[in-house]
């Protein structure tokens, strides 16, 4: 009995911290933390849950940090989720955290075809079913306009599972004659008409500025050399070729307002027809405000009305019954989202009674309306993403709501670790949400989440 005893003192414990990042197929990532009491941690004995034995390739303990490797051709379904049972022989394993672990797949990250930053996710499914992302080709740096930037687009027809190579959708690159620096288009917001089958997808132009940032190089008028340029292409062949670009700066501009330009993410069709896209211009001031801009003839012509807060900037809108939009925005005070609700296309808005209720570091977020027809669960709902911190771009969180955004019941972690935190929503079926978001481990990177979880 006193051997017994003194062998279970004895024993070696390690503490297993696991960690909530998207893991993507074909690279190492690390899943936990992994501390010993006697420093040096044990050889680990690890096998895979939920997933074939032999999906995974490696998994192994460096700086503290348990890293595995999952063989991409063993897995066909990203909505599967994973658990790693970890033994050693004479240890003791206390594990703690999120044991469950997610697939993602990358779509764009840094270094892809030569590229420095891939930034500014958006996403729709077509009418066919197939997943169509845009985003910012930031060719040199990370850095916002102005730059070399060009509008690139991905597709996946199964899913999200695979994905094409990149295309260029909206390039500038050339005109009149200056440096491709400045020519950049870039903050890239996609819709799909529900009607007509059409994609659009609306960016900012930004011309001969000299390398300045747009956001404070922006002036009032009209014309190019003087302010931003708000552009749109359409693609009628399910996202596999893009128009040349249309200027629609004239059409939703106020003299006076410096930058105007579409917010990032998606648009949406509504209910009768229109289409609705997030919207956001300076003030004289520079103050910038976060509206809607819509089209009652299928992106022909554009209109816009009043803005729905001041000092807010990019939003997302839904429509959350019929005729009724919801728009969720960012808002600089640091005070949380913004919501505001308006039922006239933005003539007049009223605070939404979540208003400033969901926490944000100040960053983009993505909102998608679910009508009880479209999905398995047959309720009406309502999904909204975004870094759910209060201070920094980490905790990428997936919530879900049953009674238009009053109460936010339940929620799906993502990834805990810092990224850029854009995100953009769609249904990839009736029973999968597809997010694509600016994530810890690749700069554009594709998750499905079955809506059973």
């Amino acid at each position: 009995m006193k051997t017994l005893l003194f062998t279970l003192l004895a024993l070696v414990t390690v503490q297993v911290q696991h960690r909530q990042v998207p893991v993507i197929p074909d690279r190492d990532v690390a899943v936990a933390t992994v501390v010993s009491d006697e420093g040096e941690v044990p050889a680990l004995s690890i096998c895979i849950k939920g997933l074939p034995a032999r999906a995974l390739e490696q998994a192994y303990v460096r700086d503290s940090l348990l890293y595995v490797r999952l063989d991409g051709r063993r897995i066909r379904d990203l909505r599967k989720t994973f658990s790693l049972r970890i033994r050693a022989r004479g240890v003791r394993v206390v594990e703690s955290g999120a044991r469950k672990h997610r697939l993602a797949r990358c779509v764009r990250t840094a270094g892809d075809d030569g590229v420095a930053a891939y930034r500014i996710p958006g996403l729709v499914t077509t009418k066919a079913g197939t997943l169509v992302a845009v985003y910012d080709i930031r060719h040199e740096s990370s850095r916002d306009l102005q730059g070399d930037i060009e509008i690139g687009t991905s597709r996946s027809t199964d899913g999200g599972r695979t994905w094409s190579p990149m295309t260029v959708a909206m390039t500038m690159a050339g005109y009149g004659g200056l440096p491709r620096a400045e020519n950049g288009v870039g903050d890239p917001c996609i819709l799909l008409d529900e009607v007509t089958g059409d994609l659009m997808v609306f960016a900012t132009w930004v011309h001969g500025k000299g390398g300045k940032t747009a956001w404070w190089s922006a002036e009032d008028g009209f014309d190019p050399v003087h302010t931003p340029q708000l552009l749109m292409v359409r693609s009628r062949d399910d996202g596999r070729t893009w128009s040349e670009p249309v200027n629609l700066t004239r059409q939703v501009k106020r003299q006076e307002w410096l930058f105007t330009f579409q917010a990032p993410g998606r648009g949406i069709t509504m209910n009768d027809g229109t289409l609705v896209v997030p919207f956001q211009h300076q003030e004289p001031d520079r103050t910038p405000a976060a509206g809607i801009m819509y089209s009652r003839d299928h992106g022909a012509t554009w209109r816009v009305h009043e803005a729905a807060k001041s000092n807010t900037t990019e939003s997302q809108v839904a429509e959350i019954a019929p005729g009724v939009l919801m728009l969720n925005i960012r808002d600089n005070r640091g005070t949380g989202r913004a919501v505001y609700v308006t039922r006239d296309l933005g003539c007049t808005w009223t605070p939404h009674e979540s208003d400033g209720v969901l926490v944000e570091p100040v960053c983009m977020a993505s909102l998608l309306h679910v009508p009880a027809s479209d999905n398995i669960l047959g309720r009406d709902l309502l999904l909204f993403a975004n870094p759910a911190d209060a201070g920094r771009r980490r905790n990428l969180t997936l919530r879900i709501s049953f009674d238009g955004g009053r109460t936010w019941p339940e929620s799906i972690l993502l990834d805990e670790e810092e990224g850029w935190g854009y995100s953009c929503l769609t249904m990839v079926d009736r029973s999968t949400v597809g997010i694509l978001y600016e994530s810890s481990q690749a700069h554009i990177t594709f998750q499905a989440v079955n809506l059973a979880d």
